[in-house]
């Protein structure tokens, strides 16, 4: 019972247990395993860095990466507003957004670089009337889902002790010129773990 109270607690808007700035550390196996089958041209730009996670799979890859954050956590540039930014700090970029945010960070980082743009987010975020007008309209060109579900901590990297996690993610790639629908792939965290 406990677990279907924590499942129904994440999929809803909970101000009391939500993490005050949507700050859920991206668990390292994940964008270990994106990084497997995406590769990047030239600099990576981490504009909601946090405590690092993505941007520390991204160096250990071989990346150049700018982290930078709104929120300073002691990594990277902090008191940096992702969107109120007009010039690029690299040709690519790769988050995972506050998921109240997603929409305009993904507004402004296709508008912002000319290279991919990578978005950890829910699964759930593909749902929705106005969503579905509105993906259509963007360069979007795979979504990956992530077969097992993702440990995410509130504030912090969930650890090993930690189980699974209760809300489905994908990384979601945009590529400017790409036209058609997205294409569709599964991505096993725990093979990259």
């Amino acid at each position: 019972m406990a677990g279907g109270k924590a499942f129904s607690r994440a999929q809803t808007d909970d101000p009391v247990n939500r993490e005050k700035h949507d700050f859920y550390p991206t668990w390292p196996a994940a964008t270990r395993a994106l990084l497997e089958v995406e590769k990047f041209d030239g600099a990576i730009w981490e504009p909601a860095c946090g405590d690092g996670a993505i941007s520390d799979a991204l160096t250990a890859a071989g990346y150049t990466v700018v982290s930078t954050d709104l929120i300073d956590r002691g990594y990277g540039e902090g008191e940096l507003d992702f969107l109120m930014q007009w010039q690029p700090r690299a040709p690519n970029i790769f988050t995972n957004p506050p998921f109240r945010d997603a929409l305009q960070f993904i507004d402004r980082a296709l508008m912002l670089i000319t290279g991919k743009v990578v978005m950890f987010l829910r699964l759930a975020c593909l749902e929705g009337v106005e969503r579905g007008k509105w993906f259509p309209s963007t360069p979007l060109a795979r979504v990956y889902i992530m077969s097992r579900r993702v440990p995410m901590g509130r504030g912090k990297l969930a650890g090993e002790g930690e189980g699974h996690g209760v809300i489905a993610f994908a990384w979601f790639v945009w590529e400017h010129g790409h036209q058609g629908p997205p294409s569709l792939f599964f991505l096993d965290w725990k093979t990259s773990a």
